[in-house]
């Protein structure tokens, strides 16, 4: 049976929320502050709308991510031995939306600690990405952290958009920094991975690498595009192992994919592409 959580906007009540959604949970409604019943009503469109994305989404079966995970693991293992050291001008960008959070984990978990920086835009609000990001740091080999405005992108690190804000790239000199900022929603998301991405098209260029995931509706898909003619290399989850097909079927459609793969797949191939490259790192 699909499961939407009504969680508070508490640090156990987020806790409790990234344990649902890993254990099956399709997607949840942050609980308003300002009063349960004045506040589901002003967000009763929002979960109708999540409730309709739940009925019709591929439910996975409790148990399973951990067995997918390890398989992963065992999978490109040789690819991650002989990954080594690829340029601190190569940069991963990750979208997701509905059931990213379980698919964000599984191709992290599978990514070796020299990897390139990684920016990561999940729709999630205020309040839940500071819980997320510290699951994901206490089983992935790299480092994974709420992006902070200014911060360098580091190799070896993950970072990821702070729910309720806009999260993009940019240059400061030879680095790659991050840059947090309100901003208006864009796509009616905030963070949007249209933002992210766009930066990756005008900032990295050739050197970026696209992956876009699980999630409803279209946000990030023209700018992917953009990152695909700024010369990106980019995988797009397949509609099998998708929670809900939206964003990828319009990465699609809108010409961004490189290859179209099943979630398991997704870490091993992005290493192949990696371990190609001989630069070394410039810190």
């Amino acid at each position: 049976m699909p499961v939407v959580m009504i969680s508070t906007l508490t640090e156990r009540g987020a806790e409790v929320t990234m344990r649902a959604l890993e254990l099956g949970a399709v997607d949840f409604v942050a609980k308003p502050r300002i009063g349960l019943v004045d506040g589901i009503r002003e967000l009763a469109t929002q979960i109708v709308e999540k409730i309709r994305v739940a009925a019709a989404a591929r439910v996975r079966k409790v148990g399973g991510s951990s067995e997918v995970v390890s398989a992963v693991h065992k999978e490109v293992g040789v690819a991650a031995r002989v990954l080594g050291r690829v340029s601190t001008e190569k940069l991963i960008f990750i979208g997701a939306s509905t059931g990213g959070t379980e698919a964000i984990r599984e191709v992290l978990t599978s990514l070796p600690a020299d990897s390139p920086g990684i920016a990561i835009t999940q729709h999630m609000p205020p309040g839940f990405t500071t819980s997320f990001a510290a699951r994901l740091n206490s089983i992935c080999k790299i480092t994974v952290q709420e992006a902070v405005d200014g911060g360098r992108l580091l190799p070896g690190h993950a970072y990821i958009a702070p729910g309720g804000k806009q999260f993009w790239v940019d240059r400061s000199g030879a680095n790659y920094i991050c840059v947090v900022r309100e901003g208006e929603p864009v796509n009616r998301h905030r963070p949007s991975v249209e933002v992210l991405f766009r930066s990756a098209a005008r900032v990295v260029g050739r050197n970026a690498f696209g992956i876009m995931l699980t999630g409803m509706g279209a946000d990030g898909a023209a700018a992917m595009r953009e990152m695909k003619d700024a010369g990106s290399y980019n995988f797009v989850q397949d509609e099998d192992s998708c929670i809900v097909f939206g964003m990828p079927r319009e990465a699609i459609l809108q010409g961004a994919a490189d290859e179209v793969l099943p979630l398991t797949e997704i870490a091993g191939s992005l290493l192949v592409r990696l371990g190609a490259s001989s630069d070394r790192y410039r810190v």
